[in-house]
């Protein structure tokens, strides 16, 4: 089992904090200003691969589920592996082979679906780090797969010329799997700084309270604290994501820290940096805030993100995914863009390091749409407006389990290159379009159109532009259903 002398971590820490131009007050964390390289960040890829992955079965909350009495995973963990006393879940560990990762393979796949970042989670809820550690045996490297794979996939992204982040939800694990503790299993005996198990406290009922029950220990957050910075230390990130949970009142000292630090690191380095987060746990304009499973009902002045998964019911890999359809999620990545904000989608990795069929068609299916369209997406900005239709965005978070019913009915719009770009939802059965925004003398659109082109297809197109609406005639044949791209040429 691996130690560390905190009291030696913590003063390298505040040294770096106090060399810096960063203190750890928000007064100076608010001199921090996102970066122009962030601007441009329209899709990145989520990558919840890890120990979670061997059972495959609900969700990549397995890990605290198999603990909790009468719940599905419960039972089916009896059932197919016997008794928890028996076989816990760190006993999925060396089945975690991941025989079949290949990061070259998975990030040329990213590249090709038109990613620009990459974030792979370094330690998820359970505990287990996906990198190589100087802090705790329970790691990919020294365990399961012996492979560090979240700095293989940083390696993979920097010689495809993407952006590699990582994300952080180890906060979490403070009461993660405390339920284990209820009843004879492998977590009711006494675990230290380094166990997997440690420290598994009793939950709270409330998960998003900021305070109250259930109340993290120094020496829990001075752990958090460290391992988060060794991350820093050793990959180096562009981006670094907090899942929830940071909100807690108790954590906010070492958040200050930990911000500090960071942004101090990066300057040391010569690099522009993003922390994204959720809940308000930061004050406005010192990092990106997130919006999971969820988008703003309206454009903004500011950068945000949504991150989202490529199933309705899991991030990682389960037997059971229920999947999105690629078309769903373009209409959601063009509805974030036109609101200046960017789609961080996730996919769940098999155990083997493979991915599944569904996951692998999405990608492909979202490359050759962003690769006809590339330069609405990416090289084009916000417009005035974010666009019009019948379709109202319920704004915040866990919103995408419902379909949006869009029509040809709905418009984003984007503008860049001295060009404006109007997008269709989807495609009109008769090939006529109706952008009512853009009707004369509405004071949104009043410049002479010169031309109107269909991406993909580029001939001039029939339109009338009148005090009604601006009108596109385009009798393309489109049984895939996928979003339509006009370029206005002024």
């Amino acid at each position: 089992m691996k130690n560390y002398d905190m009291t030696e971590k913590l003063a390298a820490i505040d040294k770096v904090i106090s060399n810096g131009p960063y203190a750890d007050t928000w007064e100076s964390l608010s001199a921090y200003n996102v970066p122009k390289w962030y601007n441009g960040m329209r899709f990145g890829i989520f990558i919840h691969y890890g120990v979670f992955a061997v059972p495959a079965y609900d969700n990549e909350w397995y890990s605290r589920n198999m603990y909790e009495k009468d719940s599905v995973a419960y039972k089916h963990h009896i059932e197919t592996y016997g008794k928890h006393t028996d076989f816990g879940y760190k006993d999925f560990i060396p089945m975690f082979k991941a025989e079949n990762f290949d990061p070259d393979k998975w990030v040329h796949s990213f590249k090709d679906a038109g990613a620009q970042y990459v974030v792979p989670v370094a330690e998820h809820h359970d505990g287990f780090q996906m990198y190589d550690s100087d802090l705790s045996s329970f790691n990919a490297k020294d365990m399961g797969p012996h492979r560090d794979i979240l700095g293989s996939l940083k390696k993979s992204c920097e010689d495809e010329g993407l952006i590699f982040g990582t994300s952080s939800h180890r906060i979490e694990h403070f009461f993660f799997q405390s339920g284990g503790r209820e009843f004879e299993s492998d977590i009711t005996g006494e675990f230290h700084r380094g166990d997997l198990y440690w420290p598994s406290i009793k939950g709270p009922r409330d998960f998003d309270a900021i305070d109250g029950e259930c109340v993290p220990t120094e020496e829990f957050m001075q752990d958090w604290l460290v391992r988060t910075c060794e991350i820093i230390d050793k990959y180096q990130p562009n981006i670094l994501y907090f899942d929830w949970w940071i909100q807690r009142v108790e954590l906010k000292p070492y958040l200050r820290k930990l911000l500090a630090y960071f942004y101090n690191r990066a300057a040391s380095w010569g690099k522009e940096v993003v922390v994204n987060y959720k809940h308000d746990a930061i004050p406005f304009g010192i990092a990106v805030p997130d919006i999971e499973r969820g988008q703003l009902a309206a454009q903004k002045p500011y950068r945000w993100q949504s991150d989202t998964a490529m199933c309705f019911n899991s991030w990682c890999y389960t037997e059971q995914n229920k999947y999105k359809e690629a078309k769903d999620i373009l209409c959601d990545l063009i509805d974030i863009i036109s609101k200046n904000g960017t789609m961080l989608l996730n996919i769940g990795p098999k155990a083997d390091g493979t991915f599944s069929d569904e996951e692998t068609a999405i990608l492909k299916e979202i490359g050759s749409w962003l690769k006809t369209n590339h330069e609405a997406v990416f090289d084009a900005a916000p417009y005035r407006t974010y666009g019009e239709g019948n379709v109202s965005i319920v704004e915040g978070a866990f919103q995408d389990g419902n379909v949006k019913a869009f029509s040809s009915e709905d418009f984003r719009f984007l503008a860049g290159n001295g060009h404006i770009y109007v997008i269709a939802m989807r495609p009109s059965k008769n090939g006529n379009y109706a952008v009512k925004s853009f009707a004369k003398k509405q004071g949104l659109f009043n410049s002479p159109i010169a031309e109107i082109v269909r991406l993909g297809d580029n001939s001039p197109l029939e339109f009338t532009h009148d005090g009604d609406a601006l009108r596109i005639k385009c009798n393309s044949s489109d049984s895939d259903d996928l979003p339509v791209v006009f370029r206005l040429s002024i």
